[in-house]
């Protein structure tokens, strides 16, 4: 698809800014942009020529990835299920099936070395977008991230049962601060079934075998859905990072490095930005790089995260969320804090390997992501004055680094 899809007459409007981050939304929207498919390269050149035209030295990096989660852990509960059957025949092969799948769930969900994707998946490419702006020569820099590709849909992502808890009991949703640990429940499966083998309990080896076994039906039917238009997750992103080139090519920073970092195959667990890693975190000094992370920021409520992770909570950089902070009170922007997430972002990776990170996300008033890897995550779903918000918070993010 050739580039000149981008040049559209922006017509005067009252918001012209709001127009802007629509129109980039629209565009995006109509590419089918699953991890490491022919949509997300499309898309990661389109984002990269607008860019360019922006003044930012931009380029598209292929790097290896594998292109689902759905696969390699449905493959691990279907381990699991077989497990927690053979367990009541054989208590060796219960422990030691239920034992392999739960380590390997563990290790893939939670970004480790995620060996069985090695096993059961092709390795394809993952598209990043990566642009610079500022001075190139620069002590500092700021890594701003966002990512292009889309995620299949399935039945799990159904929210009328939590829609109806949260109107249900608005109570108990106004104290929750962190979503529930879905994936503790499938990792619970292959647990029970090693523990129920080991232990004599057929009721505790049943247990696990039918939560493996859902596990493994919920992953077969994420892996045969189509993606969704993502418009939300993760558009609205990367409509900051090209708001954000927009206001610094009038007004660029002194003394700051910026990068522009549109990621690939996050909805893989975040595959793209793993490559980054690979290739630019040697060079970048962990005392004078930070990482913001845009994700979903068209729900209504801008969040900032205290922690993320999908099985063991790990807390962003205080200090420089308390930056962040004061720059959304300084913009007169609204910024929630003290919510965690049992999901996982792009932000987990250099979170973890120790840069100052922070995590903007966005919820609506039930705390909520609506249409959530629904196909109806389309652009006229999304709340552009939030993403608008967005936008002013990273540029004033950008200035404050720059003047520091």
């Amino acid at each position: 698809m050739p580039p000149e899809r981008f040049l559209r007459p922006v017509p005067t409007t009252s918001r012209p800014d709001e127009y802007r981050l629509r129109a980039t939304v629209e565009e995006l929207a109509t590419i089918e942009r699953p991890p490491c498919s022919a949509g997300e390269r499309e898309a990661a050149h389109l984002i990269a020529h607008r860019l360019r035209m922006l003044g930012c030295r931009a380029r598209v990096e292929e790097e290896p990835a594998f292109g689902s989660y759905a696969r390699p852990v449905g493959a691990l509960a279907a381990l699991g299920a077989l497990a927690g059957l053979a367990g009541g025949r054989s208590r060796t092969l219960g422990v030691l099936g239920g034992t392999l799948a739960a380590a390997g769930l563990a290790d893939e969900v939670s970004y480790g070395r995620q060996l069985a994707r090695r096993v059961v998946s092709r390795r394809l490419s993952a598209c990043n977008v990566v642009a610079e702006l500022g001075d190139p020569r620069a002590r500092r820099t700021l890594v701003v991230m966002a990512h292009h590709d889309a995620a299949p849909s399935g039945a799990i992502f159904d929210q009328r049962p939590a829609r109806w808890f949260a109107r249900r009991f608005p109570t108990v949703v106004d104290g929750m601060t962190e979503n529930p640990p879905l994936w503790w429940a499938a990792l619970a499966g292959p647990v029970l079934a090693g523990l129920g083998s080991a232990t004599g309990s057929a009721r505790m080896r049943r247990t696990g075998t039918v939560l493996s076994a859902a596990t493994t039906a919920v992953m077969a039917d994420i892996a045969a859905r189509r993606a969704v238009p993502g418009a939300n997750d993760n558009l609205s992103g990367v409509a900051v990072l090209i708001a954000l080139a927009e206001a610094l090519r009038e007004r660029p920073p002194a003394g700051l490095r910026v990068v522009l970092f549109s990621a690939g195959a996050e909805e893989a667990l975040q595959e793209g930005v793993r490559g980054f890693a690979r290739r630019y975190f040697p060079r970048l000094p962990r005392e004078t790089t930070w990482f913001l992370n845009l994700d979903t920021v068209g729900s209504g409520n801008l969040v900032m995260l205290d922690a993320e992770g999908p099985l063991r909570m790990e807390p962003y950089n205080a200090a420089f969320g308390d930056l962040v902070a004061r720059c959304a009170l300084e913009q007169g922007v609204r910024l929630r804090r003290g919510l965690r997430s049992r999901n996982s972002t792009d932000g987990v990776v250099p979170n973890r390997y120790g840069y100052p990170t922070v995590c903007v996300v966005s919820v609506d008033d039930e705390k909520l992501l609506p249409h959530y890897h629904l196909p109806s995550d389309l652009p006229e779903h999304v709340d552009y004055g939030c993403v608008a918000d967005a936008a002013r918070l990273t540029e004033a993010v950008v200035r404050a680094l720059a003047d520091d």
